[in-house]
């Protein structure tokens, strides 16, 4: 009996662990709106400056699409084509 509830008792934690981690897992991507300066960093490529420069330049106008993120200084085409796919610009409600 003592096995089955612990059993109960592990399965429990599993599945609460499970449900609360999904929305982290399942969003994955970097918002260019909302990140930090430290995830924003986390990214390859960007440094401090350039990471200080999508902030700046959201705090003047949100992106729109990921593809804006090119008028950002710092970021030229080959590094935003290698990190395009850890972004996003989704709201966040």
């Amino acid at each position: 009996m003592r096995i089955l509830k612990n059993f109960f008792i592990i399965l429990t934690l599993l599945l609460t662990f499970s449900f609360v981690s999904q929305p982290t897992l399942a969003a994955g991507k970097v918002n260019l709106n909302t990140a930090s300066l430290e995830q924003l960093i986390e990214l390859p490529g960007v440094g401090e400056k350039t990471a200080q420069a999508i902030i700046e330049y959201r705090n003047t106008k949100k992106f729109a699409s990921v593809d804006e993120a090119i008028n950002v200084k710092g970021l030229g085409e080959k590094k935003l084509a290698k990190i395009r796919d850890q972004l996003t610009v989704a709201d966040s409600k």
